[in-house]
């Protein structure tokens, strides 16, 4: 598996971004603002994750998303490893993420990973999507927001 930044003529995956964001304008929103960084196994794609900065040495990884036939064999975690190691490459001094509320897996994935929680955006899903989302059988409502100094 090799990880690599797409370049902007690249064709970036939609559908794998819309796995972890069901908005197709918000996803290519901060594609069109950030970096996009896939994950390749014999030229398919099976992982992608979006690095966007947001403050003065701040950037934000605003999605990370694992074709469903290679979920739950460390990809997700190498994803978030790779951005790490980026952002620090890059200079950032503070990296953060966001998930939702109904997100388990990925709140333990994230801090596994180093990152602390450090905030709630109540109600964030409610006023930011058309559509309620469902996750793990509970109703996705606040953004989870978590930071890791670099």
């Amino acid at each position: 598996m090799e990880i690599k930044r797409l370049e902007k003529q690249e064709k970036v995956p939609l559908e794998l971004l819309l796995l972890a964001d069901p908005s197709k304008i918000i996803v290519e929103d901060y594609v069109a603002k950030g970096e996009c960084f896939i994950a390749e196994n014999e030229e398919q794609t099976i992982g992608v994750y979006v690095l966007l900065p947001t403050r003065p040495q701040t950037v934000e990884i605003v999605n990370v998303a694992v074709a469903e036939d290679y979920q739950g064999k460390g990809i997700g975690k190498l994803l978030v490893s790779h951005a790490i190691r980026v952002a620090k490459t890059q200079g950032y001094k503070t990296i953060e993420i966001g998930t939702g509320n109904s997100s388990i897996g990925q709140l333990a994935l994230y801090q596994k990973c180093g990152f602390r929680i450090v905030s709630i955006d109540h109600n964030y899903f409610i006023k930011h999507y058309s559509e309620e989302i469902y996750e793990n059988g509970i109703q996705c409502i606040d953004m989870i927001r978590l930071s890791q100094d670099l």
